[in-house]
């Protein structure tokens, strides 16, 4: 049964390519991915690259080695692409919060087309906005590292910010390329590579480490085989999903037409919040090391600010107790908060009950709406237990295992999973379609439609 399903995935592989539509998507994103790349390589003028790669080690596990994971490495490098996509990101995931607080955004959502259309318009703005102030907020950090730059002043900042706004705004563009005219989700690729181009390298480092006796064949081998057994536990939380039965009765449409009664579900997923509740849960344990880090701390401080900030930085260094008991609550905690903000069960009641579907022995309108309600907070808390177990046990597997040469997070892993289901997804619809033999067995991946970028 495996080797079949093997075969079937090796022979529609040939089919992409014989789908002129689907080919010439495919082509055109590994066009601007190309570009993507080739840009993150391109070192903003007036930046010594060796002497800031130097420093850049200092900033591990802060919010600084974050951001630099979504971008490639292009913060460290002061490339021209430093920003990435993490602008726009965070100007979409902004206006999807501050939907629950002001209905304006709310009402533009549910306009259709053209208030998606204005959304987008708005989001563009922010995302420029923010690409200002996080390029003279990199400027101004360039300059505070001794040798980084070589010649400081209002000239190099002004170049800086004009740099890497261009580049910010260009990549924003070639992700909103890639979704219109290309395969996936645009901004969520960029992201995807960004993280994958780290790959290569750490597993070359990590043979270089087995070669010369650092690591037994069996460590080798065991580290493989546990980190084969997360992937697929991050798979099967990604799709894993509860399906509501909905009826839609007989209905007569027009003169004498009957529309005929059907039954569906209503998929919630398990994991609806993504990989958000980790990065929001990250973004908040490392900011004593973050503001420890960027104050110029080093070493052990003792007394004063500094010395409130390295104890807290100790305290919630990844290994300790506290971090790993403190990780976790975040986790959960803001699992269930950005669920609460992407899903409205009032208005899938709502909207069910315009359609005149109900769910078999519910009430439709208010009761539907709890009853929804009710069954997405059961099943968010193992969800946002498995999370938080995906999100730590990384670091348990690689201390067991003693591997420094790379890491491979519970973030990284769910954004690539991910993105890579969405990817064949769609790419299995174009083949299916066109009556071709798809990569999966039927139904492996169809609650996938509410994924968002990451």
């Amino acid at each position: 049964m495996a080797s079949s399903s093997r075969l079937k995935a090796a022979e529609a592989i040939p089919n992409l390519f014989k789908v002129p539509e689907l080919k010439d998507k495919i082509l055109f994103t590994l066009l601007c991915l190309a570009v993507y790349r080739l840009g993150a390589h391109i070192t903003v003028p007036g930046v010594d690259v060796v002497a800031l790669e130097q420093l850049a080690g200092q900033f591990q596990g802060t919010l600084f080695g974050i951001y630099d994971m979504f971008v490639g490495g292009g913060l460290k490098r002061a490339t021209v692409f430093a920003l990435g996509i993490m602008p726009y990101i965070s100007a979409s995931i902004m206006f999807q919060l501050l939907a629950a607080v002001f209905p304006t955004i709310e009402k533009m959502q549910k306009e259709g087309e053209d208030g998606r259309r204005k959304l987008t318009q708005w989001t563009r703005y922010v995302t420029v906005a923010l690409c200002v102030m996080q390029a003279y907020g990199y400027a101004i950090f360039l300059e505070s590292q001794a040798g980084a730059v070589l010649d400081p002043g209002w000239g190099f900042r002004l170049q800086t910010i004009l740099m890497l706004t261009t580049g910010g705004v260009f990549v924003m563009w070639l992700g909103e390329q890639i979704t219109e005219r290309g395969v996936g989700n645009g901004m969520s690729l960029l992201i995807f590579f960004s993280i994958l181009q780290r790959f290569p390298g750490a597993v070359a480092s990590t043979l270089e480490l087995w070669r010369a006796g650092g690591i037994s064949l069996f460590k080798l081998i065991a580290l493989a085989a546990v980190m084969v057994g997360i992937v697929a536990g991050v798979v099967a939380l990604t799709m894993a999903a509860r399906r509501i039965p909905v009826q839609i009765p007989r209905k007569v449409v027009g003169r004498g037409r009957v529309r005929e009664g059907q039954k569906s579900f209503i998929p919630l997923r398990v994991n609806s919040a993504g990989v958000m509740p980790i990065i929001f849960a990250q973004s908040i344990i490392i900011v004593p090391g973050t503001l420890y880090a960027f104050t110029g701390g080093q070493g052990v401080a003792t007394t004063g600010v500094s010395g409130i900030l390295y104890t807290l930085s100790q305290t919630f260094q990844p290994g300790t107790v506290w971090y790993y008991i403190t990780y976790s609550i975040l986790i959960i905690f803001f699992t269930y908060f950005y669920t609460s903000i992407i899903f409205n069960p009032i208005d899938l009641a709502e909207n069910l009950k315009k359609q005149g579907g109900f769910i078999p022995g519910v009430k439709p309108g208010t009761q539907t709406a709890e009853y929804i309600d009710r069954v997405l907070t059961r099943i968010t808390l193992p969800g946002a237990v498995y999370l938080a177990l995906i999100a730590i046990m990384p670091f348990w597997i690689f201390s067991a295992f003693d591997i420094k040469t790379f890491f491979f997070g519970g973030t990284s892993l769910l954004i690539v999973v991910g993105v890579a289901l969405d990817t064949v997804q769609q790419m299995e619809q174009h083949l299916l379609l066109r009556h071709y033999e798809g990569f999966m067995k039927k139904g492996r991946v169809k609650y996938r439609a509410r994924q968002r970028y990451m």
